[in-house]
């Protein structure tokens, strides 16, 4: 492997870790998460819920089994969540470039490469994740030389220069559903029964799963009045940032539930969906960003280990009376999905349809389409 440039890792708090580039050399700037998932790297990197956010993970040796190809199905993706790489950047402990799977075509540094996308290795990750485990998460920055650090200023867009402390942008205060959601209607085979899928900014799985259910999907922009079409049932999907910017998606929620159509939200949709319902949310300290979060039925001891990546968890103490909360995290006690008494309007904070992480949920869908 070639000499790598050396490159700096600075947080918000002032420390700065030394490392190595492996991917574009250029700067950026987001909110510093970390993911202790041991392997989907194609999938979280695609992932539009870390759009303005840096990636840090805490397994050591990423990398070796390289990128799958860019293959298709009914015009969706096969392998990753979005068509490119969402996240700002990555941050990892030991990198390799040689790879090997029956599907991989490029290493992780090429792809990074022809994503724009830079990546730091030679960090203590562990490290790094214990700092933002008592600290919280941080803005951080990943810099090359100061002249790198003026230019990046200069010529930012005006999403990243919206919010800056002392060079840092600040995702939250930009509306990202706006950034990743589709611009325009979108319709996927041809059942009989139709499905709008809300896009907040949504995993490709989630499409993929819907599919698979033999549903007619009808894919919204985020802040879209789906009420004014013909529709069977609604999936409100996961999405990056703030759920607090998307008033619009929230609103049409409310219209939506003056029927009995089914209403089934996923990560942000939960949000999304309990907001609708008169609660608050409210920003985690470090967020459930992993393939191993525990989950337990309210009620019962029907437990699931789910796949989670979100910053943000709702405040359930504020749902109102014909609401109830559903799922509730083994670890923090967070709430981790709501459910109406009465109608069939329902929601989860983790990810049944997975990619990465495991697949003890994706029943879910089969629920959903029965409601139909």
């Amino acid at each position: 492997m070639h000499k790598l440039t050396p490159v700096r890792l600075i947080l918000e708090n002032g420390m700065v870790f030394q490392g190595k580039s492996f991917g574009a050399e250029k700067p950026t700037s987001g909110e510093v998460v970390f993911s202790t998932s041991m392997v989907g790297y194609p999938e979280s990197l695609t992932d539009p819920s870390y759009k303005g956010q840096i990636l840090s993970l805490t397994y050591p040796i990423i990398g070796n089994y390289g990128v799958p190809a860019k293959g298709e199905t009914d015009g969706i993706s096969d392998f990753f969540e979005s068509e490119h790489i969402l996240a700002s950047g990555l941050i990892i402990q030991d990198y390799t470039s040689e790879y090997s799977h029956w599907n991989g075509i490029e290493s992780l540094g090429e792809w990074l490469k022809n994503e724009n996308i830079p990546g730091i290795c030679d960090v203590d990750t562990r490290k790094l994740t214990k700092i933002l485990r008592e600290e919280g998460s941080l803005l951080g920055k990943i810099v090359f030389d100061e002249s790198h650090v003026s230019e990046k200023t200069k010529d930012a867009s005006k999403a990243e220069v919206n919010i800056r402390k002392d060079g840092f942008y600040n995702p939250d205060f930009t509306n990202l559903v706006a950034e990743v959601s589709c611009k325009e209607v979108i319709e996927y085979g041809d059942g009989v029964k139709k499905v709008v899928l809300v896009d907040c900014g949504v995993k490709l799985n989630i499409l993929r799963e819907l599919i698979k259910q033999g549903v007619k999907v009808i894919r919204v922009p985020w802040d879209y009045d789906f009420n004014t079409i013909d529709f069977d049932g609604v999936v409100i999907s996961n999405g990056p940032g703030n759920p607090d910017h998307c008033i619009a998606t929230v609103e049409n929620i409310r219209k939506a539930m003056n029927s009995d159509k089914p209403i089934f939200g996923i990560c942000m949709g939960n949000q999304l969906l309990s907001k609708a319902a008169g609660a608050k949310i409210y920003k985690l300290k470090y967020g459930h960003r992993s393939h191993n979060q525990p989950v337990r039925r309210v009620g019962s001891n029907q437990c699931f280990i789910t796949s989670q990546n979100h910053g943000y968890a709702v405040d359930d103490k504020g749902l109102g009376k014909e609401w109830e909360p559903w799922y509730v995290n083994l670890n923090d006690g967070t709430n981790e999905g709501i459910r109406h008494k009465s109608k069939p309007f329902y929601s989860v904070q983790f990810h049944p349809e997975a990619n990465g992480g495991p697949n003890d949920t994706r029943y879910f869908f089969d629920e959903f389409v029965k409601l139909l």
